[in-house]
């Protein structure tokens, strides 16, 4: 299909809905829940530590290299078969009571097996996907949204669903669950439409790197990079604040599912605000109201309904964030680059921020409290909009020059 052609009929997005509400469930409760399964293995803090840091590690090398794979071969949904079916076939490892043997080294190499297979799918769905929901060329936010959805739909149900099933059953059946989630996402990918890009010669004479030199992708990779870094106070650290300051585990997830319920209605809807701002100048927005979300957890995260206002603030530093990023990706990295674009996007704004924002925050909190986190956070968002505000302005001379 070509750059410019129509956007694919709903019937070929119900498969991508599926991976992505698939995909997401399988998060939803292995996130979460794998700390909590290793400590119940008996293994130490720093043991454990070790182990689901090996997440963010993959997302360092993995995504890169499957997302140029498939752009060079334009076999997106191929290499997503096969990441799908080696990671469903090496979670069978978490039900081999080797550990006993090797020890960490054990788990380790099952969990690398399977985050480097995993790691990358959703780069690579939504390279995929982006090619197919393009009108004329341009990101179509609205169906995007409409997709994307799904996925924060799955991992509502697995984050409930698989703590009452661990709190009434207890953490023994944690590789039946993770290879429960695997095959609905192995199921997924073999539903998807058997897509191939065209090789077009121009897409060849296109290197990835002359577009990393270009002022305004460096400025944005910086923002998206600061952004999600500030983000690690929700990822890792919040549910440890709020057990600090005495809300109970219930409220705890209450807090929980009302940020990705509020990101829920944002992807449903956002086809009807975003085109009100330009991408850069939501950006700018985005990385605002990170300030502003981590300023009211740091000082007032005793007040439940300032509390509430600050988890609802998740439509913008994450919905809101994560699509316009999609979209400039779109931009920047078209047609055979899209899968390396996408790529890069996981590496700098999810691996690198991952692994240094969680040993960081890490040291920070031992020294100074868990509230400190969000003093920094909200000090590294500011950082953000600085970078975002950079982008804009650039982004305009680009647009400015193309007219």
């Amino acid at each position: 299909m070509a750059e410019g052609a129509p956007a694919a009929p709903r019937r070929q997005l119900v498969p991508f809905a599926a991976l992505s509400a698939s995909y997401f469930a399988h998060i939803g409760f292995f996130n979460p829940y794998l700390p909590l399964w290793l400590q119940e293995l008996g293994f130490s803090i720093l043991a454990i530590s070790l182990l689901t840091s090996v997440q963010a590690a993959t997302r360092l090398f993995a995504p890169y290299g499957w997302g140029a794979l498939s752009d060079r071969t334009g076999e997106r949904v191929k290499l997503l078969r096969y990441g799908a079916t080696v990671a469903l076939i090496a979670s069978l490892g978490l039900w081999l009571d080797f550990e006993s043997r090797f020890g960490i080294w054990w788990l380790t190499a099952v969990l690398l097996v399977m985050f480097t297979h995993t790691s990358s799918m959703m780069p690579m769905s939504e390279a995929a996907m982006a090619h197919l929901i393009s009108q004329g060329g341009a990101f179509d936010a609205r169906r995007y949204g409409r997709v994307r959805l799904w996925g924060s739909l799955g991992f509502l149900v697995t984050v409930f669903a698989a703590g009452a099933w661990f709190e009434h059953f207890g953490m023994r059946d944690f590789p039946a669950w993770t290879f429960a989630s695997l095959l609905a996402v192995t199921v997924s990918v073999w539903l998807l439409p058997d897509l191939k890009e065209a090789v077009h010669a121009d897409d060849e004479k296109l290197p990835v790197l002359p577009i990393l030199r270009q002022r305004a992708v460096q400025w944005f990779l910086a923002a998206a990079f600061f952004h999600v870094m500030a983000h690690i106070g929700i990822y890792i650290f919040f549910s440890l604040y709020l057990d600090s300051i005495g809300y109970s585990k219930t409220m705890i997830g209450v807090l929980w599912a009302v940020s990705v319920i509020i990101e829920i209605g944002w992807f449903y809807t956002q086809g009807r605000w975003l085109p009100r701002l330009s991408l850069t100048a939501w950006l700018i927005v985005c990385s605002a109201a990170m300030a502003l979300r981590m300023g009211l957890t740091a000082s007032l995260a005793s007040v439940l309904l300032v509390l509430l206002f600050a988890q609802m603030l998740h439509a913008l530093t994450f919905a809101t964030h994560h699509t316009v990023c999609i979209a400039l990706l779109s931009q920047h990295f078209p047609g055979r680059l899209r899968g390396r674009g996408q790529a890069l996007y996981v590496v700098v704004a999810y691996g690198l921020p991952g692994v240094l924002g969680g040993l960081a925050g890490g040291l920070l909190s031992s020294a100074y409290g868990l509230v400190s986190v969000y003093w920094a956070c909200g000090a590294i968002s500011l950082i953000a909009v600085f970078c975002a505000w950079r982008a804009w302005l650039l982004q305009g001379g680009l647009e400015a020059e193309a007219g």
